[in-house]
């Protein structure tokens, strides 16, 4: 190596110096990593602002080369070249740090400033603030305004600040998601847990009938206006076999008061009429200011009339499938929730067709079927039918329950449960399908005898709306009449046993369940079994009496449901049914069939009056000696009439003598002249003779029908009253 360069690495080397002396290699390294840094932030920069940093660069180095000592300096400036007279020198060199130190003193004034303003900047960024200054103050902020690296780092905080609020809003989604599943979780296992709970009570699994897998199912049948007592008469085989097989007390009592709607409801819901709403075939409801009439589909079919949750919508509610056939308030849409499959009424349908209803519902793909998620609900089969079957009721009120062609009826729906029997054992199903046949009252025979007029009762001018039928709610006009009303039918009806006066706030019988409703009429007159009040421009009872005329409908209901002849019946057959054949249980209400028929198929009820819950607890069997046999209750006696009244009926019965006199002597000269001398011409005229004997034998039997209507009490062949039923 050289001298010169051994003698400048000897200069410059640090060893040659006192240990607090600063390395100039490194004092040199540390400019340059200085400078590089001040040219990487160079961007963004004015040309000003870097030369006013390359100027503080190169003063703090001459401050730091303050800190070597003399003897080093002289060394270095001798490499250097740096000769001149040496007074000058110190003279310029005081002059020169003095100047030098106000220009650091001056910048670090400008640059805490700076900083400061900096710092206000960021604050007032971060608090949503004005990035302006405002008129209030006393000058503008020229590092916001005009600094370009400050608007840059303004920018970027910006950005970093809303990237950490989307990072802020992301991770309350996520937690916000974690939770909802977490919730939904919970709930599925909740439902999870009452299903497994029903599941105890009615079997879940899937039986097979051999070709298909069924659910528990169940197909309740409603036989309208069948009483008890009717199994009694020997025309029903299928329903006393169906009773042998199956579970059944010896009747069922229907819900106050026992006309058609409220206890097809009643059993539909497991409430009682007061709880539903649904208190009468016909009623007035104070804040609709409408009368609910049953036979008006504008009227009956608002779900608005319609509380309590049926059964179809329990099941639907509850993913189960449900058919309903005619039920009564199956076509209002209650509760927004339609049955899959629902059939409008239609009062002519044939039994026949009845039964190949039910059985097409049973026949539709099931849950074996590959396609069954994706379904309509009204393809899918159903695990719940309802169907109603209305005529027994019908022919009930239209020839009165101990007619001849009351028997026929009974018959014909006897045979109907027979084939919808032979059906469900051709599917293989009478083992794996539930079936319970109800009815929802009995029926009453009226008479002309036991009619009261309306008009004779109550001052009619203060009513504003009378409801129901054959029993009587009042609605005075003025409320403050409704008192002295209550006083006046009591004494009107003082000396007649056989109706009851109540008050719907005061003393109405408990076991009514009949006064929890504002749609209950505040006065009621409830006549007994087989009696009947009338409106005088409906019938005219004294002129009734008088011409010979007959009341019609000739059966009724409608009175107190735990009378004999308003009883109905309830029989249960099937797998939510193990019970000994022939099973009999207590006697109980209609407000218990909602629970039983949901239990059947594994149903979470809802809120209702009824307490049975399945398995039913037999009390033994209806073959048991022990066990109390089901009488036939007899029909009211017909009312002693008083004198005017006797004289209309011995006038009415004379007319009647006469005309049967009449008619049999025109049959006897009808019949000799059809002797066997007839002549030729006669024998011709063969065809047309014999219609005429049609005719005045069917003119015999039309009176020999009158008369035998007398003999039993009735006077004429006339018909008036209500045409109406259920």
């Amino acid at each position: 190596m050289p001298l010169i360069d051994r003698e400048k690495k000897a200069l410059l080397s640090t060893d040659q110096y006192d240990d607090d002396a600063p390395d100039v290699e490194s004092s040199r390294r540390s400019i340059e990593a200085r400078v590089e840094e001040e040219d990487e932030s160079v961007d963004g920069r004015t040309s000003n602002e870097i030369a006013e940093r390359d100027r503080e660069v190169l003063e703090d180095d001459y401050e730091g080369e303050e800190l070597i000592p003399e003897s080093q300096r002289r060394v270095i400036k001798g490499l250097f070249g740096g000769a001149g007279n040496s007074d000058d020198r110190t003279t310029r060199k005081e002059s020169t740090r003095k100047d030098r130190r106000e220009r650091r003193d001056g910048r670090r004034s400008k640059r805490r400033k700076r900083l400061e303003g900096e710092s206000e900047l960021m604050y007032e960024m971060e608090e949503g603030g004005r990035l302006t200054p405002s008129s209030e103050e006393e000058e503008p902020r020229e590092s916001v305004g005009s600094s370009e690296a400050d608007l840059k780092r303004l920018g970027d905080v910006r950005k970093q600040k809303s990237a950490r609020r989307k990072l802020i809003f992301r991770r309350m989604a996520i937690h916000l998601a974690i939770i909802l599943l977490f919730a939904v979780l919970l709930y599925a296992a909740y439902r999870a847990s009452k299903s497994t709970k029903v599941s105890t009570k009615a079997t879940q699994a899937l039986l097979s009938n051999g070709s298909a897998f069924f659910p528990p199912t169940t197909i309740l049948v409603s036989l309208d206006g069948f009483r008890a007592d009717f199994l009694q008469r020997g025309l029903t085989p299928t329903l006393n076999s169906f009773i042998a097989e199956g579970i059944s007390p010896l009747y069922m009592l229907p819900s106050f008061p026992s006309v058609t709607f409220p206890n097809h409801y009643t059993m539909a819901t497991g409430m009682y009429p007061e709880a539903h709403g649904i208190v009468g075939n016909t009623f007035w409801d104070t804040d609709f200011e409408e009368e609910f009439y049953y036979t008006h589909p504008k009227s009956a079919k608002q779900p608005k009339w319609w509380g309590g949750e049926p059964l179809w919508v329990t099941a639907e509610n509850q993913g189960v499938r449900s058919a309903i056939h005619m039920w009564p308030g199956s076509e209002a849409h209650i509760g927004g929730i339609e049955p899959a499959h629902v059939d409008k009424y239609n009062g002519s349908e044939v039994l026949e067709h009845k039964v190949k209803k039910v059985l097409q519902y049973i026949d539709l793909p099931g849950q074996e079927h590959e396609e069954f998620s994706s379904m309509r609900i009204n393809e899918q089969r159903p695990q719940l039918v309802l169907a109603y079957v209305p005529v027994v009721d019908t022919h009930g009120h239209k020839y009165g329950p101990n007619s001849t062609e009351i028997r026929q009826t009974i018959k014909n729906v006897d045979d109907m449960l027979k084939k919808l029997f032979e059906g469900l054992q051709a599917r293989n199903l009478t083992q794996l399908v539930n079936v319970v046949v109800v009815s929802d009252h009995g029926m009453a025979t009226t008479d002309v005898t036991r009619l009261m007029q309306l008009e004779d009762l109550v001052d009619t001018s203060k009513i504003e709306h009378t409801d129901g039928w054959p029993l009587y709610g009042l609605r005075p006009k003025n409320i403050k009449d409704l008192e002295s009303l209550y006083n006046q039918v009591k004494e009107n009806t003082k000396d007649n046993p056989n109706v009851e006066i109540y008050l719907r706030d005061k003393n109405m019988p408990e076991r009514y369940h009949f006064s929890n409703n504002d749609r209950i009429a505040p006065l009621w007159i409830v006549p007994k079994a087989g009696w009947a009040i009338v409106k005088k421009d409906e019938f005219d009872v004294q002129e009734a009496l008088k011409n010979g005329d007959v009341y019609h409908p000739r059966g009724l209901h409608g009175y107190d449901h735990e009378h004999p002849l308003m009883r109905a019946i309830f029989v249960a057959r099937g797998p939510a049914f193990p019970h000994k054949p022939n099973s009999r249980v207590e006697v109980f209400q209609n407000t218990e069939v909602y629970n039983i028929v949901c239990d059947s198929i594994g149903l979470s009820p809802a809120p209702n009056n009824g307490t049975l819950r399945l398995p039913l607890k037999p009390i033994g069997l209806h073959s048991d000696p022990e066990t109390p046999k089901l009488d036939t209750p007899d029909d009211p006696p017909t009312h002693t009439l008083t004198p005017v009244e006797s004289a209309a009926a011995e006038a009415a019965a004379g007319a009647a003598s006469s005309a049967l006199a009449e008619a049999t002597k025109e049959a006897s000269e009808l019949l000799s002249d059809q002797s066997p001398v007839a002549t030729e011409t006669q024998a011709a005229d063969d065809g047309s003779e014999k219609n005429r004997i049609n005719k005045w034998w069917q003119w015999l039997a039309d009176k020999l029908d009158h008369a035998k209507d007398w003999a039993k009490g009735v006077f004429g062949s006339k018909g008036k009253g209500h045409t109406d039923s259920g």
